[in-house]
């Protein structure tokens, strides 16, 4: 009886080991293929780095921009950085009324007026409705002489 405990402890013992083993070497397969894809993405990264290093930084910023829209802002934050943000959108609005000004000043300089584009306009349209005109008369003519 003691043969066959022994016989049933050792098989248990080897089927055991045969797991273990099986486990092992699948997971030293999956190990090895993890590394190898994780290097071939290290590869590639490196590459567009390399090749498009503008790409990185805008998506850089874009990821810190939203990760930054994601986090709440903190009261000395808001202390600190509100008289910022009223000086910068203070200055923002100053610098879009003055390029709008100059804007104009440059058109109307060139004579590029909202009414002298309204008579350009104007005139266009004449243009095209005189010619119309023109070409129905010619298709009526044509049509009668046949």
């Amino acid at each position: 009886m003691t043969d066959t405990n022994d016989n049933n402890h050792a098989d248990s013992h080897g089927r055991l080991r045969d797991g273990y083993e099986a486990v092992y070497d699948r997971t030293a397969k999956t190990t090895a293929k993890a590394v190898d894809a994780a290097s071939d993405a290290a590869r590639r990264a490196t590459r567009e780095i390399e090749s498009n290093p503008l790409a990185l930084l805008v998506g850089g910023i874009a990821v810190g921009a939203a990760v930054g829209a994601l986090l709440p802002r903190s009261d000395k934050e808001k202390e600190l950085l509100a008289p910022l943000g009223a000086r910068l959108g203070s200055q923002a609005r100053a610098a879009l009324s003055a390029a709008k000004d100059a804007g104009r000043s440059e058109l109307e300089t060139r004579g590029l007026t909202r009414d002298a584009a309204r008579n350009q306009v104007k005139g266009l349209l004449d243009g095209v409705l005189k010619a119309a005109s023109s070409a129905g008369s010619a298709a009526t003519k044509s049509a009668s002489a046949q």
